[in-house]
């Protein structure tokens, strides 16, 4: 069991670090879609 806790927080931390550099290029993908919106409306 003790050498099964080191496994698991180290994927934990993956997934986390992995989650996050979705969220960041999803937050990219809507910005840049905001902004042909934006253009297009011009």
């Amino acid at each position: 069991m003790k050498a099964l806790r080191p496994i698991l927080l180290l994927l934990a931390v993956s997934l986390a670090l992995a989650a996050c550099n979705t969220v960041q290029g999803m937050g990219k993908d809507i910005k840049k879609a905001g902004e042909k919106i934006e253009d297009t409306a011009r």
